[in-house]
């Protein structure tokens, strides 16, 4: 787990709610607070669907953005939200092979991205979380040093707690 200071508040909103940057995250719940307070919970109602396609268990960020930044606009700057966002699975599968772990994908429930904002101050923190467990830290810091190295990437200005 690491801690990430994000001193750009001003940029990295514009990566969450104006950039395609989170999109391939699933977007596992939320909290907004404004003249009320907002809470979403990211896990798809399949019933809603007439489909029969393969659905993800949880909404992908890119599909639940545009909405939540209306939670969010206007002249007024939020008194807070936090947002969970969490790597898709293919994602997951792909971060295990590249780094040669012996986690097996289906141990993991999730690889986490935890915002939030108090209305002064925005800070990410990683997270991590197996369906069984172990004293193998390998993923957590496999997942600490993607997910850093996802945010110079998408030039992110970040500081370590």
């Amino acid at each position: 787990m690491k801690a990430l200071s994000l001193p750009d508040i001003k940029d990295f909103t514009s990566h969450l709610f104006l950039k395609d940057t989170f999109d391939g995250f699933y977007f596992i719940e939320g909290e907004f607070v404004t003249f009320n307070t907002f809470q979403i919970d990211g896990y798809i109602q399949k019933d809603f669907f007439d489909t029969g396609a393969e659905l993800p268990e949880y909404s992908y960020w890119k599909n639940v953005r545009e909405y939540c930044l209306s939670l969010i606009r206007g002249k007024r700057t939020p008194l807070s939200f936090r947002l969970v966002l969490s790597l898709s699975r293919k994602n997951i599968i792909r971060l295990i092979r590249q780094n040669g772990l012996s986690v097996l994908p289906d141990d993991v429930q999730g690889l986490y991205l935890n915002i939030h904002f108090d209305g002064k101050s925005l800070t990410c923190v990683t997270g991590t979380s197996s369906k069984t467990f172990s004293m193998d830290k390998s993923l957590e810091h496999a997942w600490d040093e993607t997910a850093e190295k996802f945010f110079r990437q998408k030039e992110i200005t970040f500081l370590m707690d």
